[in-house]
């Protein structure tokens, strides 16, 4: 039997999320654990008269590119992907791991060479979407691995899964306009502030976000969604931070992170375990070190935290910052081959005071 919940997410994906309208060249991707999502995503696109096409990755591919590739072959980006990326009008990506943590014995400096390379069509991507001529969206089938990393059963985590999109629900796209309403209150609220401090347990950070943008997250290009961000000025961050979970990034997982920042950039690291792969990523190039996206996550239906940065980073009562490239739409100007989120919890004994005012107390917004 057909899982209702499967259709409400395509259709929400394809209506609201990417908005996909007549002869829209629109990608498909995902692995082959995904398909029962990827074909009602393909259908409902097809009913609108959109042009979509599908690709099927597996990641043994990735990792047999890792151990073989030559540094030579690390650096040659095919001109049929700068191609692509040009020519769509929308791409969704549907994130359905068999094993994530299939790259964590790869030589880290592999994937730092390849981040760096591939930087140009990550540049034109995000330029693109900036001004709103690329539409884009990740989200998350429910896998075996995943709900393993999640302490979940495949049944939990289905339920997790739907439940975080509320595609649960009969209208799920009514309840995520509601959410953009509310989330533009906060955007409001911090429109036209100039300096953030962040003070949590072994975490007292500075920067500034004086002139930047917030951006309202409610479903479009993550799903699901949930947050507020921006892009802080390249160089104002100071002091440090201790991150509450593991952070995964490039199949690799991070633990107990600690960032030291001085003059917006990483002058100390630490970590308990994945120590070297995290400092060769933020070395890979100039803007690898500063920071490019400072978030609060604000979707109150997430809970618990699954080792997902898409679900993890947006739980309500965290925060997350990013190392690498901003978001050109923020004003960010921060350059880099590299975007890693990495999340702390602030629902306990976690502040955050805007030009000296207290904002936000243990995962909320004061008089919000």
């Amino acid at each position: 039997m057909k899982d209702i919940r499967l259709e409400r997410l395509a259709k929400v994906l394809v209506e609201y999320s990417l908005e996909i309208k007549k002869g829209d060249l629109f990608l498909i991707s995902g692995s082959e654990l995904t398909i029962p999502l990827l074909k009602e995503v393909y259908k409902h696109a097809l009913k609108l008269g959109a042009y979509p096409y599908v690709r099927i990755y597996d990641e043994d591919f990735n990792e047999i590119y890792y151990k073989f590739a030559s540094e030579e072959q690390l650096k040659f980006v095919s001109p049929l992907a700068e191609f692509e990326i040009k020519k769509i009008d929308a791409r969704l990506t549907v994130l359905g791991p068999k094993n994530t943590k299939y790259l964590s014995n790869i030589d880290p400096k592999k994937q730092a060479i390849r981040s760096a390379a591939t930087e140009k069509i990550h540049r034109i991507f995000l330029n693109r979407a900036a001004k709103k001529e690329l539409r884009w969206c990740l989200t998350q089938y429910p896998t075996p691995a995943a709900a393993q990393d999640a302490d979940m059963s495949l049944e939990e985590y289905e339920e997790f899964v739907f439940k975080a999109g509320y595609v649960d629900k009969r209208d799920p796209m009514k309840i995520w306009k509601g959410i953009k309403e509310w989330q533009d209150k906060i955007v409001r609220l911090l429109s036209g502030k100039k300096k953030l401090r962040i003070v949590a347990k072994d975490t007292d950070l500075t920067l500034s976000v004086e002139g930047r943008k917030w951006i309202n997250c409610h479903g479009k290009e993550n799903f699901p969604d949930g947050e507020v961000f921006t892009g802080p000025i390249e160089n104002s961050a100071n002091g440090y931070i201790t991150y509450s979970f593991p952070s995964f990034h490039g199949g690799r997982e991070v633990r107990d992170i600690y960032l030291e920042f001085k003059r917006g950039r990483v002058v100390k690291a630490k970590a308990s375990k994945g120590e070297k792969f995290l400092k060769s990523m933020l070395s890979m190039d100039k803007g690898a070190s500063r920071i490019g996206e400072f978030s609060f996550g604000t979707n109150y239906a997430i809970k618990k935290y699954t080792n997902n940065t898409l679900f993890d980073e947006k739980i309500g009562g965290t925060i997350h910052i990013a190392v690498g490239s901003g978001y050109p739409e923020t004003g960010s100007k921060n350059k880099s081959g590299l975007h890693w989120d990495m999340v702390l919890d602030m629902r306990k004994d976690g502040e955050v005071y805007a030009d000296g005012e207290l904002i936000y107390k243990n995962g909320k917004f004061i008089n919000l």
